[in-house]
């Protein structure tokens, strides 16, 4: 072989490795322009990119600094939406190993704003197919894996006086296996775990779900604990006009949906609650009256042991008629203040079982709810008994758990 030939080998070559060089110090840009491009006409909204980096080793980019605000149609005015430090798009390598091309989506302090008139969570809701359209343009795999590090989640009233801003914050997210390339056997193969801080307190959520289902089909358990209501005085200033000096709020949840129907509750704990203090002097008379009012009616309410308020919401239905029983939350308010002081927990009564069949509440008069006969007493005290029965074993299993652990 001549020397010729081998020469122009090796200029073929290195044409074709400078212009990979090329094409990948220049792709970023091409990107990033594309990136902006999208996010600049989106129906609604207005967003923006400040950087990108590509990982080509492990078939990953990063969006860096971007935001996304709501954008008035008439005035043009923004109202600040979404914004993240980074966003990171990659393919699941672990679900690659098993068989499955899916991406994961990565967030880092993202901070998400609803805005009350301007980007309410019921008009976002219905923006959701330019949201979907925009996430597949930026990532063509379905994800698969979710995961937000130290977000941060707000609700905001700029027309109220004083202004709210209630916010969930330090916020942690997980959900995996959403496109159920993994334990595809399994009724609820999915998972999604939360946890905040809520205003001293902590919130916590996990629940098991269906991500492919037709109809929403989940296993849902919450709770929140010891939130300090003295940081909402904005929100009850604005909204109830009055304020509060002391108390803490706890509050407990299961839900489950299964075939349309839905059926969990809600159970709120509010402790040591003071409504009127020693720097509402000041306070118009009528402003002072209703702080009063509200302070007997808790204290008429407070359970005089436990030195708490609370009831409990059942709620049940099906997802396109939905039913709170009202008169069941005004009967554990009383019962919770005269007879018995509830559990702070969750019951553990809830799970995806109780949704397959949604039972029609017999209707009952509140008195009869108040002064039940003793079928009603017999059926409560097994309902109490078997709630009891199940969180000392929630609480055995719990405890050899953390001894086997301690043993290994």
């Amino acid at each position: 072989m001549s020397a010729r030939p081998i020469k122009k080998k090796y200029i073929i070559i290195g044409s074709i490795i400078l212009l990979l060089i090329i094409l990948r110090l220049l792709l970023p840009y091409i990107v990033l322009r594309y990136a902006n491009n999208t996010l600049a006409n989106m129906n609604g909204y207005y967003g923006h990119v400040q950087d990108i980096d590509i990982a080509l080793y492990r078939g990953a980019y990063q969006l860096n600094n971007i935001y996304i605000n709501k954008l008035d149609s008439a005035t043009r005015k923004q109202t600040e939406f979404f914004k993240a430090q980074t966003i990171d798009l990659s393919v699941e390598w672990r679900a690659l190993f098993e068989g499955s091309l899916v991406g994961e989506l990565e967030l880092f302090s993202p901070k998400l704003v609803f805005t009350k008139d301007k980007a309410e969570i019921g008009q976002v809701a219905k923006d959701t197919n330019d949201f979907r359209k925009v996430l597949k343009d930026f990532m063509p795999l379905k994800v698969n894996r979710f995961e937000v590090h130290n977000g941060s989640i707000h609700y905001v009233d700029s027309t109220s006086a004083p202004k709210v801003d209630i916010s969930l914050k330090n916020t942690y997210i997980l959900a995996r296996n959403l496109k159920n390339t993994s334990d595809k056997k399994e009724k609820l193969p999915s998972s999604l775990v939360a946890r905040a801080n809520a205003y001293g307190g902590d919130l916590s959520l996990d629940m098991k779900l269906d991500g492919l289902a037709k109809e929403p089909t989940f296993d849902l358990t919450a709770q929140m604990t010891s939130a300090n209501l003295v940081d909402l005085n904005d929100f009850f200033k604005a909204y109830g006009k009055f304020d509060v000096s002391k108390g803490s709020l706890a509050l407990y949840s299961e839900f489950a949906a299964d075939n349309g129907n839905f059926k969990g509750y809600v159970k709120p704990i509010v402790k040591e609650l003071q409504v009127k203090g020693t720097e509402d002097k000041h306070d118009p008379f009528l402003q002072k009256a209703k702080e009063t009012v509200i302070d007997a009616a808790a204290h008429v309410l407070k359970n005089p042991k436990k030195k708490q308020v609370a009831t409990k919401v059942n709620v049940e239905g099906r997802f396109h008629d939905s039913h709170t029983d009202i008169m069941g939350a005004v009967w554990e308010v009383l019962k919770n203040a005269f007879i018995e002081a509830l559990l702070p927990s969750v019951d553990n009564e809830i799970d995806i079982s109780s949704a397959s069949e949604v039972p029609q509440d017999e209707k009952k008069g509140f008195f009869k709810r108040l002064f039940g006969g003793k079928d009603d007493d017999k059926k409560k005290e097994a309902q109490e008994k078997e709630i009891k029965e199940k969180e000392e074993k929630r609480k055995k299993e719990g405890l050899e758990r953390f001894k086997t652990a301690n043993e290994h």
